[in-house]
């Protein structure tokens, strides 16, 4: 009699405990808001100029990862997006950076060009054929039988295309020349309402009374140091060259991103059925025309607190339209930051000058002289040296030995710090810094030499117009934040891994994790 009565408490017990728990719902809109160059240290600095409803509200409510690791070396916008939307590193998804050497034409190209399409309001063809592995949105459309919406927003083209993957419904980016939101023949059409807004509210209708001042007095912004007091205005309907280009630079440009977006939610369906929706999203959190923090702390401080305005205006919008019980929000950083200026020798910082100009004709003399004439030097970009496949075969010679050699030739120009063949990344022995290395190489389209130079020397390269002073790492403190739909506050300190968040949101939606994704996701 006990045992019975006993069993019938427990069962009354847990089957009511059942009962009040709700039945998880998949959520009616995943958003994900990447934004270029978002520091966590920065975040956490400027706290006291921000309001309640925006990064305040996501650290007090989300799910809060303070240090997120991009697992690779050598990270930029194009690379970084790419790995956040596939769950793996440029080795598989071969985003290796923005552009690279194509070695048949010995040109560097865009990671989204492709002549095969034309552009909508831009002359630029484009498309994700270059993304070689599935990402989040692919998979949830394969999951829903196409049925899924997937739109993607960003300020730079190879945001908005990477972050929309292979099938999306649309991917739209700022055309810098015209001030026209503009899009490619690739997606299957270019909506109507978008045209319409671009024929009457899009940014080159309202540049001449688009003006960034400071939100406010000089004072307030004194969390890093500034030798200006009268703060800064830019107008940039004045700027006779590329005044779009300097907007996308500008924390206005997340404004317009909202825009769109608000458009979007009104003239299409996406949330507003029982098929999960996704939409990607890009900000921009970096200096303003990629100047140095000592040039522009003022801006970037204010670029901060318009940041957080903008977050804010984001989550009522998606509230009002959507309604933030059924939206997963996602705020996720690039993990990387622009290059600093170099030192003019004021402060006398130890450094030098780095030519991978005089690097490669170096190397080409050398291997003249051991292997005989030639052109064994194909081409070189972005701290990568390109051989000669096909006079290294003509000639007879063993690939791996002339890499190998170049390698140890190279190791010994002023300024370098380490050199690392193909061989030794693909085949060579392991070790905990090679495998970051290794992880952002891609057989295909990085070089047979990969070169790091060291700290505090300044990268020149004659095809670009700027120099670059590296660090010892170009990595930054990178936060993520889960809100919204079955998420529950908390911080969490420890560091993860940025390609655990496809798994995690693949997970939150109950389909297939993208297919080179083997990272866990988060809890």
């Amino acid at each position: 009699m006990k045992e019975i009565l006993i069993t019938s408490i427990l069962a009354l017990t847990f089957g009511g405990l059942h009962a009040q728990v709700p039945e998880s719902e998949l959520p009616k809109l995943v958003v994900t808001l990447t934004v270029d160059q978002l520091r966590a240290d920065y975040l956490e600095n400027f706290s006291p100029l921000y309001g309640e409803k925006g990064f305040k509200r996501l650290l007090r409510e989300g799910r809060v990862y303070r240090h997120v690791e991009l697992p690779f070396t050598g990270a930029d916008r194009a690379s970084a997006i790419a790995t956040l939307h596939t769950g793996t590193s440029p080795s598989l998804h071969g985003i290796v950076a923005e552009n690279w050497l194509d070695t048949k034409t010995l040109r560097p190209v865009n990671c989204v060009d492709d002549q095969a399409f034309m552009g909508n309001y831009t002359e630029e063809a484009s498309s994700a054929s270059a993304l070689l592995t599935s990402t989040i949105a692919d998979e949830l459309k394969i999951a829903t039988r196409g049925k899924a919406l997937v739109f993607a927003i960003a300020p730079f083209r190879d945001a908005a295309v990477l972050s929309g993957g292979h099938c999306a419904n649309g991917a739209f980016w700022l055309n810098e020349n015209t001030g026209k939101w503009c899009s490619s023949t690739y997606y299957t059409e270019f909506p109507w309402w978008m045209s319409q807004y671009n024929d009457r509210w899009s940014p080159d209708f309202r540049i001449k009374d688009m003006v960034w001042t400071p939100l406010f007095a000089s004072t307030r912004y004194k969390y890093l140091p500034e030798w200006r007091s009268d703060g800064f205005k830019y107008s940039f309907a004045s700027e006779k060259q590329n005044k779009y280009r300097r907007l996308c630079t500008s924390p206005l440009v997340n404004d317009e991103v909202n825009l769109l977006t608000e458009e979007l939610l009104n003239k299409s369906t996406i949330g507003k059925d029982e098929v999960p929706d996704l939409l990607a999203l890009t900000y921009y959190a970096g200096n303003y025309n990629h100047r140095s923090v000592q040039e522009c702390a003022m801006e970037i401080q204010d670029t901060y607190a318009r940041l957080d305005q903008s977050i804010a205006r984001l989550l009522e919008l998606l509230e009002q339209k959507v309604g933030l019980k059924n939206v997963l929000f996602c705020l996720a950083s690039t993990g990387y930051s622009d290059p600093e200026a170099p030192d003019t020798g004021i402060y006398r910082i130890p450094g030098g000058e780095f030519h991978l100009k005089r690097c490669a004709t170096l190397l080409n003399m050398y291997l003249m002289a051991t292997y005989g004439t030639g052109q064994y030097v194909e081409g070189y970009y972005d701290r990568q040296i390109y051989l000669n496949h096909k006079l290294i075969e003509s000639k007879q010679l063993d690939l791996t030995e002339i890499q190998e050699k170049s390698a140890a030739f190279a190791v010994q120009c002023s300024g370098v710090d380490g050199v690392y063949s193909a061989h030794s990344l693909l085949l060579g022995p392991w070790s905990p810094h090679k495998e970051l290395i290794r992880a952002g190489y891609h057989r295909q389209r990085s070089g047979d030499l990969v070169i790091e130079v060291l700290p505090g020397w300044t990268v020149v390269e004659e095809r670009v117009s700027d120099s670059r002073v590296m660090r010892a790492s170009a990595a930054m403190p990178a936060p993520l934040v889960l809100f919204g739909a079955g998420t529950v506050a908390q911080t969490i300190l420890t560091p993860v891994r940025a390609d655990r968040l496809a798994p995690t949101l693949t997970g939150a939606l109950r389909i297939r994790a993208p297919n080179a994704c083997t990272a866990l996701p988060l809890e």
